[in-house]
């Protein structure tokens, strides 16, 4: 049988999440009014179920984020949270907290998410035997972990992120912004410390790097690498972003879905789509002109050095030409690119006034606005400082583009086929759905006449008009074939309505529903693994069991049930001495070529190297090379 690949877009909001559904999307993440790991991000249970609604007219999920970490005095919120989720048919939750597997629950499909922290196989397993049917695993993770992890739980679905930003430290291991500004991670609060500028400092306080946003990565892309992620044995391809406008999802989500579709024509019997229904488009998708800091397919395909973005966290976009000449009001651009008045443009200059080595240089970005454009000239509102012949131009925002996604710009339609045959006393319509077997049918009791002119034209123009509906009609057969009866417009439009109602009714009786879950962590007991595998959650963190983000008395127990007994609690209730604030697989070292391992080191760097904050907080590096790693202490 062949595998569902699905394609899971982000929403901000019930527009977004149907947006992403007519733009491809397979399914759609959001999160409800708390305890979603975007706090910002919120939607009432009233848009929720609407959202359902919709996307489950094309079999498609709506899965909801419950991620953060809870406390006490929320458990009974929480618990209310799910049960009505449950019951206006949402197909998942996401989950972080193990206290949410001790309370009353309904039996709601249970994903593990990356907050979780999921980047072993002894992880996945543990997860898999407490009910979790899919796991989210980290985005630091290679081509071979991930398919370690597949092989090790096979009857447990896995996703992957493919999209969208990037945060430096393994999902759910940071604690930065809580140590700095009170505003935990694990709560949906992050501060974005790691897109701050920072100071890099040795042990003797030379300055190795100043003003530099060392911890900021470029943002993931992985539409090149759909199918390797496939065959390593991933199911869900995810975009981050529910923080992101509707034109952002709009973009990525026909990319990646087109993409999607070209490796399943590519192989016929392997892969089919896990939700009905293909897409038309207005436009032609391209990442480039959706917001971007510039794109790697980060440890995907082994490690990189060109993963980070020290010079901004701000939007890139896409290359459009060089400087040619200048004038006082305007300047012309070598290249091939068209402007739109109202485009955003930006480039880079030197601080120090000359052209320097990428990873010694000290860049910033400078950003403007096309005021005017004639041809290739540009004139900006004012002439930006720092612009010189020979510069390189981007454009992070194209106006042209925007405008034309901001208006209606996809639809989704489910393709049938229709037979009209004859029946004892009248006439059958059958359909079914373009590569599905179920076949719906209406009977209509009528005289059978012969007609004085041809019918069959205006039998095919009247069932094929779907309007409305989510269907649209690839094929009309007749049986026998020299079908020749005279048929009402009206009996033929009652038919038609009779017929896409049933259709409809069958999709939304055989649509995924929440009946599948498992109730408070009780094992499945049906997950096969290869090899006996030792299941424990500090695999990667033993003796730091507060990383274990216990935040509530259930989640006490839940561990405690599991073995651990006597575990601290969050960071955010309880600060270790000498906390570990993040685990990175981006090492400063190796991304400014001074890594330990593999390339001579620099002799005036002496260890231990700190990163300083403007405000004079200072982070102690730790560099575990065994791991590949970057550790990020707080200094105390």
């Amino acid at each position: 049988m062949s595998r569902p690949l699905e394609l899971l877009s982000p929403a901000k909001d019930i527009e977004c999440g149907m947006a992403a559904i007519d733009h491809g999307a397979d399914a759609v993440y959001i999160g409800a009014e708390r305890f979603g790991a975007r706090q910002a991000a919120g939607n009432p249970i009233s848009d929720i179920k609407k959202l359902c609604d919709y996307a489950h007219t094309f079999k498609a999920k709506v899965y909801v984020t419950v991620n953060t970490i809870i406390y006490d005095n929320e458990i009974e919120a929480t618990e209310k949270l799910i049960n009505d989720l449950y019951e206006i048919g949402v197909d998942a939750i996401l989950v972080q907290d193990m206290g949410v597997l001790e309370m009353q629950l309904p039996p709601i499909t249970l994903h593990a998410s990356t907050q979780t922290d999921n980047r072993t196989k002894e992880k996945a397993a543990w997860l898999a035997n407490h009910g979790f049917k899919r796991i989210v695993l980290a985005r630091e993770l290679s081509l071979e972990e991930i398919e370690e992890i597949h092989h090790s739980v096979p009857g447990v679905e896995l996703e992957a992120f493919v999209h969208g930003a990037l945060c430096v430290s393994y999902s759910g291991q940071c604690y930065a912004s809580q140590y700095c500004f009170k505003r935990s991670a694990n709560r949906g609060e992050c501060a974005q410390f790691c897109r701050l500028k920072f100071d890099l400092e040795d042990a003797n306080g030379n300055t190795l790097a100043r003003g530099r946003h060392l911890l900021s990565l470029k943002d993931m892309c992985r539409i090149d690498n759909l199918e390797q992620m496939a065959q390593a044995g991933i199911t869900s391809f995810k975009i981050e972003g529910r923080l992101k406008d509707i034109n952002y999802v709009k973009n990525v989500t026909a990319a990646y879905s087109q993409k999607l579709n070209e490796i399943i024509k590519r192989n016929p019997g392997l892969y089919h789509r896990a939700s009905l229904g293909r897409c038309k488009y207005t436009f032609t998708p391209n990442l480039n002109k959706t917001f971007n800091r510039g794109f790697t397919n980060y440890m995907l395909t082994g490690k990189k050095t060109d993963i980070a973005s020290f010079d901004t966290p701000k939007a890139i976009g896409e290359y459009v030409g060089t400087v040619k000449e200048i004038r006082s009001n305007s300047f012309t651009v070598a290249g091939t690119s068209a402007f739109t008045n109202g485009d955003g443009l930006c480039f880079f200059i030197e601080r120090s006034g000359k052209p320097q080595d990428k990873r010694s240089a000290n860049r910033e970005l400078v950003g403007f606005r096309a005021n005017r454009v004639e041809g290739n000239r540009i004139f900006p509102l004012k002439m930006p400082t720092g612009l010189q012949h020979g510069t390189a131009l981007y454009r992070n925002n194209d106006k042209k583009f925007e405008d034309l996604l901001s208006k209606p710009s996809a639809i989704r339609k489910i393709g049938i086929s229709m037979t009209l045959s004859e029946a004892t006393d009248g006439f059958e319509l059958a359909a079914h759905i373009t590569g599905e077997s179920k076949t719906s049918t209406v009977n209509v009791a009528y005289e059978k006449q012969t007609p004085v002119k041809p019918q069959r034209e205006n039998i095919i123009k009247q069932l094929s008009k779907l309007g409305n509906t989510p269907f649209e009609c690839n094929e009309i057969k007749f049986i026998p074939h020299d079908f020749n009866y005279f048929i009402p417009s009206s009996v033929l439009a009652n038919m038609r309505r009779q017929l896409t109602s049933e259709l409809m009714e069958n999709i939304h009786s055989a649509s995924p529903s929440a009946t599948t879950g498992t109730r408070q962590g009780v094992k499945t007991g049906n997950v096969t693994h290869e090899t006996e595998i030792e299941t424990t959650p500090l695999q990667t963190n033993k003796g730091r069991e507060w990383l274990l983000n216990i935040s509530n008395h259930l989640a006490k127990d839940f561990y405690e049930k599991d073995g651990i007994i006597n575990a601290p609690c969050a960071f955010e209730l309880k600060q270790p001495k000498e906390p570990l604030l993040m685990q990175c697989k981006h090492c400063i070292r190796l991304s400014l070529g001074h890594c330990l391992k593999h390339e001579r080191s620099d002799a005036r760097w002496q260890a231990p190297l700190y990163l300083r904050l403007p405000d004079g907080h200072r982070f102690k590096l730790q560099f575990d090379c065994n791991k590949c790693q970057m550790n990020v202490y707080a200094e105390t």
